[in-house]
């Protein structure tokens, strides 16, 4: 009878390949890092979109198109999985990078839309259309990372740890970066109309060449020694007659607690994040279109600090229940920011807006990081891509959920 190798059996015949120069760590960072840029980018840009549609509310019409047409990505994910399954691992490999390189190609063409919108004056003959074109824009980056996302967390739930917090490291550095890239170019031109539309056009066009640079680093990801050894070792565990290939409801079952942990961080964070940075309920008089940034800036920080600590510290296996149960218990976010907008005028401050953004990323770059490693490690290695699709759906089904439960805060 031949015994199946669990997760972390597999992680030590890995380790036979060295990971050399840590490229493949390095790689992973990085391709996490330009899955979630563009979404950061049209955030992080949100003084250049409210000047142009100042009645649109356009943090939460991006958030509820982004999230919701990525969410339909992973849902076709899910069903293409299970085909391809019953497919060999070879088909799998080149069904993964013809997604990335798709998925890369979209971000990028999406990218250049809203400077292309002002190049032709389209935005000042036909404001509606312009805005119906950046609404587009929005949906297709969305596609896209659903479609890099779910293959990318899918393939990393296979290999050792390290790869999967390198995958949300990489997600909450690409915050940052761009946080950094806006600060930059605002600061740096004049603060009229014209000053505005310039920086943000470079802010676009960088970040179209940051993603180019990632679909070329996709697919060299490829053909480095450690992943051809995966998939060989795949490949051999796979094949024996009598491994049982278990099926995807069995399989989903087994992490129904770390699927409903996941959901709630998102619910929670996209109910109150980027939306609350805009509700004209508070207002800095201080910092006045700074404001909405500060705490774009606040929060991708914290987020990266959270995702990063996992590298030092993961909880065990065993301790995963305590993990699910931190996740729920971030609802305190609700009456805490509400306090904030309508409570005590001490509390009504920007330092109380800003410490409580550092926490919600802090709380959310941390949980989600120790969530996505520990359920793929909990299972058998056949199964281990499976439960990293299913927590990738989840996820996907909180950023949808938190984006129209973002809307309450407008009522």
């Amino acid at each position: 009878m031949v015994v199946m190798k669990n997760t972390e059996e597999q992680t030590i015949e890995q380790q036979q390949v060295k990971d050399t120069y840590k490229i493949a760590y390095i790689l992973h960072f990085f391709l996490g890092a330009g899955n979630l840029l563009p979404w950061n980018a049209f955030i992080t840009a949100i003084d250049y979109f409210a000047r142009l549609y100042p009645t649109k509310n356009v943090e939460r019409v991006f958030s509820v198109a982004y999230m919701s047409s990525s969410l339909l990505i992973l849902l076709v994910l899910v069903v293409r999985h299970v085909s391809l399954s019953r497919a060999g691992v070879q088909a799998r490999a080149s069904s993964l990078r013809l997604r990335m390189n798709i998925g890369f190609s979209m971000f990028i063409l999406a990218m250049m839309v809203a400077p292309t919108i002002d190049w032709t004056h389209c935005r000042s003959t036909m404001p509606y259309k312009s805005f119906l074109l950046t609404g587009v824009s929005v949906v297709v980056c969305g596609l896209a990372d659903g479609l890099i996302g779910g293959s990318l967390i899918g393939f990393a739930g296979q290999l050792p740890k390290e790869y999967m917090q390198a995958v949300f490291a990489g997600t909450a550095s690409s915050g940052v970066l761009v946080s950094i890239l806006r600060v930059i170019t605002k600061a740096s031109l004049p603060e009229n109309q014209q000053g505005l539309k310039t920086s943000t056009h470079f802010y676009f066009i960088v970040s179209a060449i940051i993603l180019l640079i990632c679909m070329i680093c996709s697919n060299l990801l490829f053909t480095l020694p450690l992943i051809q050894n995966h998939y060989n070792q795949l490949n051999n565990q796979t094949n024996f007659p009598s491994t049982i290939k278990p099926k995807f409801r069995n399989t989903a079952r087994k992490i129904l607690g770390p699927t409903f942990g996941i959901l709630s961080i998102y619910v929670v964070t996209l109910s109150i994040f980027p939306g609350f940075i805009s509700d004209d309920n508070r207002k800095s008089r201080v910092l006045g279109d700074w404001y909405p940034i500060l705490l774009i800036v606040v929060y991708n920080f914290s987020d990266l600090a959270g995702k990063s600590l996992t590298a030092v510290f993961i909880p065990s296996n065993k301790n995963i229940g305590k993990v699910i149960w931190a996740c729920f218990g971030r609802v305190v976010f609700y009456p805490a920011f509400r306090v904030c907008l309508h409570g005590p005028r001490w509390l009504e401050t920007d330092a109380s807006i800003v410490f409580l953004t550092f926490m919600l990323g802090l709380t959310n770059g941390y949980l989600t990081s120790a969530l996505m490693i520990l359920a793929p490690k909990s299972v058998t290695v056949v199964e281990a891509e499976t439960v990293a699709v299913v927590m990738a759906v989840a996820l996907g089904l909180g950023l949808v959920g938190g984006s129209v439960l973002g809307w309450l805060w407008v009522i």
